[in-house]
């Protein structure tokens, strides 16, 4: 497993009105009260069948890193964030509470209790924010990734959208993605940082860099050897295709195509490198791609595609919707109570909760089943979900991203088959409390 790499702390990264409440309540004397937070979604986002978890590990890190050292004292005291007696508490803080969760690359639906924050309030409270960034995003790309990935079948999908969002976002994005079963990144941050495998070879630029496209690609093969990958769309596509094998002969590794009708231009790419011989040489597509273009691109000819824009941008849904709550908290004698938000169209279910994948005796899911004081009874096959990543303060939930990657294989494939399907619908199973 890659090792923890930031170590940037991570307090600021949050809002001012977390701070402000902890002074009140330390103020109060309710600041060390036990409470109970859950992150959650109400819905998934509008036509979305299933969601997927992600941002797990960075969560923890955030965690593990979330501290005010001298220079974010110094800058609270300086702007008069908060007073004296809170900048102290702050200054010593350290998560010590405990925090259950879903694993990383298992699905969600509503009300599914992705994270379960125990501590008292002051050290619960002040996480909302950083917590709910990570879950947000991370999720939302692991979403979109998850009906791509399921799109394209076997065919590997590349990542290649750092340009198209915020550098710190495009690695995220990356890890993200590769949790839900793309195979490779081309941002190396993500190579570093996560150990996702980097990919990528070269841009229209380098074509024209050269005197002709001959020239471009004797100096791409010479370099980086027969099996590169070609971008034959610059000129002429043909006689690119042409030129590209006549060079590095019928050992090609691959062709790429970035522009015009991709499932025509696959067609004809794959008859005239099977005229030429080069029956192994791959097409990989790459243009804007999103899930409904990859699932058009079923029946032709193309080995692989590479995605960007749509990907970082969570095909339509930047982010999951999720929520941070108070669900209960120590009364004055130390009794835990469970607490709701009532408002119009936002209310919460007070309670701590626990949480199950109900499954036919075929494995299948039917239910997402939600306990809320105790667990929900399992009929002997049904899958608890929360599993515990922060003990006493202690990180505990770490683990390969390729644990990850195979949980979302398996947990994918135990939904019904119309979570296969792109068009809007409503959650595959339904979420039901129990307790």
């Amino acid at each position: 497993m890659p090792p923890h790499l930031t170590g940037r702390p991570t307090a600021l990264l949050t809002d001012h009105y977390e701070l402000t409440m902890i002074q009140a309540a330390l103020a109060s004397g309710t600041a060390h009260r036990q409470a109970v937070f859950e992150l959650f979604p109400r819905r998934l986002p509008e036509g979305r069948r299933y969601g997927v978890v992600a941002g797990v590990g960075r969560a923890l890190d955030a965690i593990e890193d979330f501290r005010f050292d001298s220079d974010a004292v110094d800058l609270l005291r300086e702007h008069g964030v908060v007073d004296e007696p809170t900048l102290e508490w702050l200054a010593d803080y350290r998560f010590l509470g405990d925090v259950w969760g879903y694993a990383e690359g298992d699905t969600f639906f509503p009300y599914s209790p992705l994270l379960r924050v125990e501590a008292t309030f002051a050290e619960a409270v002040v996480l909302e924010t950083v917590l709910l960034s990570v879950y947000n995003h991370d999720c939302a790309i692991a979403s979109a990734a998850s009906r791509m990935t399921w799109a394209a079948g076997d065919r590997p999908c590349i990542e290649m959208g750092s340009r198209r969002t915020h550098e710190e976002a495009a690695v995220a994005a990356a890890r993200a993605a590769y949790v839900a079963g793309f195979t490779s990144t081309s941002n190396l941050a993500a190579g570093q940082r996560y150990g996702v495998p980097t990919a990528g070879t070269s841009a229209h630029s380098f074509t024209l860099l050269h005197d002709s496209e001959r020239d471009a690609f004797t100096a791409q093969v010479s370099s980086l050897g027969k099996g590169t990958t070609l971008l034959v769309d610059t000129y002429d596509v043909a006689e690119a295709v042409r030129m590209g094998v006549d060079i590095a002969g019928p050992d090609l590794g691959a062709v790429r195509l970035d522009s015009g009708d991709l499932g025509v231009l696959a067609q004809q790419v794959r008859t005239e490198l099977d005229s030429l011989g080069a029956t192994n040489t791959r097409i990989v597509v790459t243009s804007d791609l999103d899930e409904y273009a990859i699932a058009g691109l079923a029946s032709a000819p193309v080995d692989g595609y590479g995605v960007g824009t749509s990907l970082v941008t969570g095909s339509g849904h930047p982010t999951c919707g999720f929520v941070y709550k108070l669900v209960a908290r120590a009364d004055d004698d130390g009794t835990l109570v469970g607490v709701a938000k009532k408002s119009k169209d936002k209310i919460s279910i007070g309670g701590r909760k626990y949480a199950m994948r109900r499954l036919s005796r075929d494995g299948v899911a039917e239910a997402e089943v939600v306990g809320i004081g105790t667990p929900p009874k399992n009929d002997g096959n049904d899958r608890s979900l929360l599993v515990h990543l922060v003990e006493g303060g202690e990180m505990v939930g770490r683990e390969p991203l390729e644990t990850a990657r195979d949980r979302h294989k398996a947990a994918r494939a135990e939904l019904p088959p119309q979570a296969h399907q792109l068009s809007k619908g409503e959650p595959v199973i339904d979420t039901e409390h129990v307790g």
